[in-house]
């Protein structure tokens, strides 16, 4: 579905993204991840179009991201983003419907209520879909958020972090709606910060270190205690839970206290 070549992107004269070279496929699950600042979300803001790299090409089917019409563009991928933020007190049922502005005056424009229903269900934000949003606690306002975008209904799908502010149920309420997709033929492309549940739930890893794509391949050849240790500046052991890869940092012994 989109495909990355030689992306390379500065930001304040300082490189972010260093000559990587990426695909997202059709009918999977791929995870970025890295430290703070290894160029995760801004690999994602070029992937979707919003960001344009200073080199490289990213194509979209076949055609250049930038040659589609922000009204094409939104039909065909969707963006939920850190920034979560909600200035006015709108409905959370008027959040969500908010992800059908690209399919007005469109035949699917008649699926609307059928599909803001579903993405609320699949959220578990449908039992207070008549409340304010300014109302909602962080947690709350992301699963909304992330309703918004599944309102879309677009063949990609990219999430910048939306596990970060959810509680253990809702991350793996996310990522199960994430791989739901995925087995729908969508390609999704995830942020995360949470190394195991990337091992959990993705088809592949991309790891990311200094703007560079340091390994991409299954959650269990990338995640390595080597590789991971070194990008991570920690050492970790890596066990397998029910076939999937659980990092676990390496803990030393805290030194005795002297009198």
């Amino acid at each position: 579905m989109i495909r990355a070549d030689g992306i390379s992107l500065r930001r304040g004269g300082r490189p972010v993204l260093v000559d990587v070279d990426l695909e997202l496929r059709s009918g999977e699950v791929l995870a970025l991840v890295g430290p703070n600042g290894a160029g995760k979300s801004s690999l994602l803001g070029v992937l979707a179009g919003e960001l344009v790299p200073d080199a490289g090409t990213v194509l979209l089917d076949d055609k250049p991201v930038g040659d589609y019409a922000p009204r094409q563009l939104a039909r065909r991928r969707a963006v939920l983003t850190q920034e979560h933020s909600i200035s006015f007190p709108f409905l959370v049922r008027e959040i969500v419907a908010m992800g059908r502005a690209p399919w007005v005056r469109r035949p699917e424009e008649a699926e609307d209520e059928d599909v803001i229903e579903a993405s609320m269900l699949e959220t578990d934000v449908a039992r207070f879909a008549d409340r304010r949003t300014t109302e909602l606690s962080g947690g709350e306002r992301a699963r909304v958020a992330l309703a918004r975008v599944l309102a879309q209904r677009t063949e990609v799908v990219l999430l910048d972090e939306p596990t970060a502010a959810l509680d253990l149920g809702h991350q793996e309420q996310v990522m199960l709606v994430a791989r739901r997709l995925a087995e729908q033929g969508r390609a999704v492309g995830v942020v995360l910060h949470d190394l195991s549940l990337a091992g959990a739930h993705a088809d592949r890893i991309a790891l990311l270190s200094a703007g560079r794509l340091v390994a991409v391949g299954t959650p269990a050849e990338v995640l390595t205690p080597e590789r991971v240790g070194a990008v991570y500046d920690v050492p970790v052991t890596v066990v397998e839970v029910d076939g999937a890869p659980v990092v676990i940092p390496v803990r030393s012994a805290p030194d005795t206290m002297q009198p």
